[in-house]
């Protein structure tokens, strides 16, 4: 058979075929991370460089101005501070719930749907919709301080103590999504094996122990998710704060996304707002490389 008669092969392989339909399947979701993702954290760090002011028209060059000015704010310290104290209550009420509603749940108890459902549902409810409701609820003549005074106990004005004003958003935030955290949890309990409880029973395991030595290391990888995820929401809270409190009173609610929205927003700087941003995104970054990281100690499956 001469050259000229060797059947040459087609271009559209299936390999091409379905290498192409793949790309097709994942290029929305890439378009997306790209313009909303990848482009706006370049455009946060470009304009961390300038000082913006929208209303004075004028858009400076000034490098590392703003960071400087970042290191030199006075208020910054008690901002942060106030960040930790609101993120480590928020995830740590937030985590401890949900898994102790997970466990109680799980249990072959009737009723039980109902009060997944019950327990799920802040989460689909809408979000300023459940702010403005909790906001009548907590003022000082509001429903929580009646329920109170129906049992003869003055309660405090919730959302104008510095204490109390804080601890109201945590708690609030808590209601409204350790459904969340809940199910996680409770899927992962029910793919924990019988057959290891039942050994554990027979050894003479106490319940604690059971707790600690089965059903925590079997569901490390879902504690693990979960906390990355309540961590970094935690550091974006931000309409709650914005309804109930407006950062106050005084600065006693005021965390690093209000603190952010208040600089660009409100005082129209831009160029600040922006290196705020920059502070935000370093510190998810570093708390999630640590959790992360940190896996190979307590994760069941990474060690």
């Amino acid at each position: 058979m001469s050259s000229a008669e060797v059947p040459k092969s087609a271009f559209w392989t299936t390999r091409r075929r379905d290498r192409l339909a793949g790309y097709l399947f994942v290029a929305p979701q890439v378009a997306g991370i790209v313009v909303f993702v990848l482009v706006p954290l370049v455009l946060i760090f470009y304009y961390s460089l300038y000082d913006w002011n929208v209303l004075a028209g004028t858009f400076t060059f000034t490098g590392m101005s703003n960071y400087r000015d970042l290191v030199a704010d006075p208020r910054l310290p008690s901002v942060l501070r106030t960040t930790a104290f609101f993120c480590g209550g928020l995830v740590l009420l937030n985590m401890a719930l949900a898994l102790f509603l997970a466990v109680l749940l799980n249990q072959r108890l009737h009723g039980t749907a109902v009060f997944r459902t019950i327990f799920f549902s802040p989460v689909v409810v809408s979000l300023v919709a459940w702010t403005i409701v909790w906001q009548f609820l907590l003022q000082d003549d509001g429903g929580i301080n009646g329920a109170l005074s129906a049992v003869g106990a003055d309660g405090p004005n919730w959302l104008r103590g510095d204490v109390t004003a804080l601890v109201s958003v945590i708690v609030l935030q808590v209601i409204k999504n350790v459904g969340l955290n809940m199910v996680l949890f409770l899927a992962a309990l029910q793919g924990v094996p019988a057959q290891l409880y039942e050994a554990a029973r027979l050894d003479g395991a106490s319940a604690w122990t059971r707790f600690r030595r089965i059903t925590v290391p079997m569901i490390s990888p879902t504690i693990l998710l979960a906390s990355i995820i309540t961590v970094v929401g935690s550091l974006q809270i931000f309409a709650q704060i914005a309804v109930l409190t407006q950062g106050g009173p005084g600065t006693s609610t005021t965390v690093l996304v209000y603190y952010l929205y208040q600089q660009a927003f409100q005082f129209h700087d831009f160029g600040y707002g922006a290196t705020l941003s920059v502070l935000l995104f370093l510190i998810v970054l570093v708390l999630t490389v640590i959790q992360w990281q940190t896996r190979r100690r307590w994760v069941e499956y990474e060690r």
